[in-house]
């Protein structure tokens, strides 16, 4: 054979495929868009997920997709026009809705009368890896955002009748049908207008905040300090789903490192006592607080700010502080005492002594006597305190400060809700909330019914069966049967 012949003879690649093998080139796939899609899948990156398959199949089959459009389409084209609309001032979706990595100063007290300086002259010690969000920027998006057209913009009363004759009896469920949130809508809406320009309706935000330091793990030192935020002109039947996303995450703030040691070693040639190390977590947390606390929020305070609701209104927004909920530990840092100390309350200064009154008429009527006010005496002594301090080097503890704030468990801590608030009558006493979850569920009720469980155990026998048994008949199958 030439070849020239060779030339001439048919090769595999040039022989026509039978019809059945034509028709079977995409098995074992379903048709030929499943190959290409598993051909796209198991190419290029190896992060791609089974999940993310099924979103691309969905997003091909989505009836506003037009192939007939992808032509000329270019990823960083597209990106950039994103950044350019999220860059855009009237966007409700801003980028600078995100997170600042910040750090604070805290002075360091003296340790002993040899090294006293003027509180302003005092060394420095910065704590960084604070990250937070703008009070200001959450707020913004989130009245910006579809969600806030089920808010409550305008508190009302809500009364109830159980019949038709009786008189109406006043509910309180709602942080937007009580007293205070009446008050204030009251107090920005009497506030003088700007300008002739000034028309605009005038909101309550009401903020609610949680904090609560947690461990990662049950073993380690990995630990956890976060700030949440919510809107209580939202329901509270709303927030408290979490598919809801209502709470907003504001910070996370870090503990007193150990290198503080390392700092008072350096510069005063001795370790820091507990007690000064106590006073450096309580300022910590109130300079975080003056971080959030900023310029901009506090021009929104006193003179609202414009935002573009999400119903296309347009509303002057004032931010107000109405709950804070934490542990009593951490209540105990915001509220400036001392933890279990005589007056051991955060919002009153009842006693120690007649704490076992509680329940009682006389306990309710010692609680509001004795309510605790943030008013110039206070701020006026924590400051003589703070100067004997760190200028005449009297110890956090020692009996000279104690003549000062012992008798009312103050400590000698700045607060940072009274030195930003109370020039417009706030009261940061008012705050501190009951926490059922940390003061009753995981507190005094845990720490009774693990007393009981040990009393069972002691009893021995079948105790702690029939326990169980009892435990068993009210679960949610046997109630109502």
């Amino acid at each position: 054979m030439t070849p020239a012949s060779l030339e001439s003879q048919p090769t595999l690649a040039t022989l026509p495929l039978p019809e059945e093998a034509v028709l079977s080139s995409t098995q074992p796939f379903t048709n030929r868009s499943s190959e290409l899609l598993l051909g796209w899948h198991y190419s290029g990156s190896n992060l791609k997920s089974g999940g993310e398959f099924d979103r691309l199949v969905q997003t091909l089959l989505h009836p506003d997709f037009n192939l007939k459009e992808l032509p000329g389409v270019s990823f960083a084209r597209e990106t950039k026009r994103l950044d350019k609309h999220i860059a855009n001032p009237d966007n409700p979706l801003q980028g600078q809705d995100g997170w600042h990595h910040a750090s604070v100063d805290i002075r360091l007290p003296p340790v002993d009368k040899q090294t006293v300086k003027p509180e302003n002259e005092s060394p420095i010690f910065t704590v960084s890896g604070v990250f937070h969000r703008r009070l200001v920027d959450i707020i913004r998006a989130t009245y910006a955002s579809p969600i806030s057209c089920s808010f409550h913009m305008t508190p009302f009363r809500q009364f109830w009748c159980p019949t038709p004759d009786a008189l109406p009896i006043a509910l309180y469920s709602e942080i937007y049908s009580s007293t205070t949130m009446i008050e204030a809508h009251l107090e920005i809406s009497g506030m003088p207008r700007i300008g002739p320009d000034d028309t605009h309706e005038r909101v309550v935000a009401p903020l609610m905040v949680w904090s609560d330091s947690t461990h990662l793990a049950n073993f380690g030192s990995a630990s956890l300090w976060p700030f949440y935020l919510q809107f209580g002109s939202q329901s509270k039947y709303t927030r408290g789903k979490p598919t809801s996303h209502s709470a907003h995450h504001l910070a996370y703030i870090p503990t007193i490192p150990d290198k503080i040691q390392e700092a008072y070693m350096k510069v005063f040639g001795k370790a820091a006592t507990s007690a000064m190390l106590r006073h450096c977590k309580r300022d910590l947390m109130h300079a975080i607080w003056l971080l959030l606390l900023d310029a901009d929020f506090m021009e929104a305070y006193e003179h609202g700010m414009l935002i573009n609701c999400g119903d296309g209104i347009v509303r002057r927004i004032f931010p107000r502080f109405f709950t804070y909920s934490a542990d009593y530990p951490e209540k105990v840092l915001l509220a400036g005492i001392r933890s279990l100390a005589k007056c051991l309350c955060p919002r009153c200064m009842v006693e120690k002594t007649q704490v076992y009154k509680m329940g009682s008429k006389l306990d309710m009527r010692l609680r509001t006597k004795t309510a605790r006010v943030d008013n110039a005496q206070r701020r006026h002594t924590v400051e003589i305190a703070r100067k004997i301090i760190y200028e005449q080097g009297y110890g956090i503890e020692s009996m000279a400060v104690d003549a000062l704030l012992a008798n009312k468990s103050w400590v000698p801590t700045r607060n940072a809700f009274s030195s930003k608030l109370s020039k417009f009558g706030f009261n940061f006493y008012d705050l501190f909330v009951v926490d059922l979850l940390h003061e009753f569920e995981l507190g005094v009720w845990k720490a009774i019914f693990t007393h009981l469980l040990r009393i069972l155990w002691a009893a021995g026998g079948d105790k702690i069966q029939e326990l169980n048994s009892r435990q068993v008949l009210t679960g949610p199958e046997r109630i109502g049967a």
